[in-house]
């Protein structure tokens, strides 16, 4: 059984999820408005997982028989000054996002929910891999700033990525 302060925490991280999903979908768009197609779908695969991470949260709080309440997200920024300020913005929120998943831990750890912590290892681990990977791209677009035909080639690169659901 979870408690219920345990229960509002997760439930405030589904929405969260939710939120950063609504985050990468706006800079799709930003990346997409300026012809940047394959920085747009990293940003559509990035929504994606974060939808996916949400459902994760939501199915575990259904199973333990917790109360999901889905409220309205912050507001959510679409404009950036360059792709480079697009994907440091994304960074920063992969951070943040660390921050909340290793709160959760911790809590989790408090009230001595040993299930709870099993699930959320799975997402200590998956944001070791996000902060990495938004971290790769920002120092990409950083060298290549300026330039154009850099930027391209990391606008190809990120076209061939695709979406995996996690397990």
């Amino acid at each position: 059984m979870i408690s219920e302060k345990l229960g509002a925490a997760i439930n405030d991280q589904v929405n969260k999820e939710w939120w950063s999903a609504g985050i990468y979908k706006a800079i799709e768009a930003y990346y997409s408005s300026n012809d940047l197609p394959g920085l747009a779908n990293y940003f559509n695969i990035q929504a994606l997982e974060e939808l996916s991470h949400g459902e994760k949260l939501f199915e575990y709080m259904l199973e333990v028989g917790a109360k999901v309440e889905l409220k309205p997200f912050p507001e959510i920024k679409g404009d950036y000054s360059s792709a480079l300020d697009a994907a440091q913005y994304a960074l920063d929120h992969e951070k943040l996002v660390t921050s909340l998943i290793n709160d959760l831990m911790t809590l989790a750890k408090e009230e001595n929910d040993h299930a709870a912590q099993i699930m959320l290892q799975w997402f200590v681990t998956e944001q070791v891999e996000e902060v990495a990977s938004a971290q790769q791209l920002a120092s990409d677009l950083k060298v290549v700033e300026g330039d154009g035909r850099g930027l391209l080639m990391v606008d190809r690169e990120m076209g061939q990525r695709s979406f995996a659901a996690p397990e």
